[in-house]
């Protein structure tokens, strides 16, 4: 699995929000838009699966992830927020690097993969570190998709 092949560089952004239900409904925008699908559907399904439970894994990170109906393949988008946010984490820390996974309906072999291959590049401290000391949109791209 390759991240180049769900995350795109119009998919990866620095982000300004409040809160967390801001945070969700910004990016399942910006997901919308990029796929040219409806925002609320979108917003629906990114919150529907965010109040199972929180999808903040700790170590200021977080992969929220939904199911989305005519999604050909995964699809990625990556935001650092500035400042970090309370996102009910499971080590009860702010959170300021986001991955929005979206999924086919039809792909449940590939679900737990993709999530665990995000997963593990986001938790590695040394690339966690350099996204959150790296400025614009361009130099994320360039980090996150670095073998």
């Amino acid at each position: 699995m390759d991240i180049n092949d769900f995350l795109s560089p119009e998919a990866v952004f620095e982000l300004r929000e409040a809160d967390k239900g801001r945070v969700l409904k910004e990016l399942a925008h910006r997901a919308a838009a990029l796929l040219d699908v409806d925002p609320e559907t979108m917003t629906k399904a990114v919150v529907k699966r965010e109040d199972l439970g929180s999808t903040g894994l700790g170590n200021g990170i977080a992969l929220p992830h939904a199911r989305i109906a005519g999604l050909a393949k995964p699809f990625g988008l990556f935001a650092h927020l500035k400042p970090a946010i309370q996102f009910d984490a499971i080590d009860e820390r702010p959170v300021d690097l986001v991955f929005l996974l979206l999924l086919p309906e039809q792909y449940p072999e590939g679900q737990l993969k993709a999530m665990a291959y995000v997963a593990r590049r986001l938790r590695d401290p040394a690339l966690a570190g350099k996204l959150r000391a790296a400025r614009g949109s361009a130099a994320l791209h360039a980090l996150l998709t670095l073998a």
